[in-house]
């Protein structure tokens, strides 16, 4: 199988950069996976983010959270990479994936006008 290609949204792939090694690279590889047509290790479905949307849980030390949308033909979209502090996703956290997944639909619905 040909690997879905991964499309950084925003600053997201600045986000993943900036954890820690363990954290970047449990997340590099589960986002392979997610590329190889394959579930992430631990994972659960956003869809108060967006249809489709999955929140990649990386537990590494402290806990980090990479959401992403895959269902589209062009590749993986990774939106939005965060450290966990609390029990719950922050607003903040939760309107970057908001706004990021609304980009991806527009700049889409932009591509297939051309």
């Amino acid at each position: 199988m040909q690997p879905k290609r991964l499309i950084w949204v925003g600053t997201s792939r600045a986000d993943l950069g900036a954890f820690p090694n363990g954290a970047r690279r449990e997340a590099g590889h589960d986002l392979w996976r997610v590329q190889m047509g394959r579930a992430p290790r631990d994972w659960r479905p956003m869809p108060d983010v967006g249809p489709g949307v999955v929140e990649l849980k990386v537990h590494a030390g402290t806990e980090h959270r990479v959401l992403y949308v895959a269902k589209f033909d062009e590749g993986v979209f990774v939106l939005h990479g965060f450290e966990k502090r609390g029990r719950k996703t922050s607003h903040r956290d939760l309107e970057t994936g908001r706004t990021r997944y609304r980009t991806v639909l527009a700049w889409r619905r932009a591509t297939r006008l051309s």
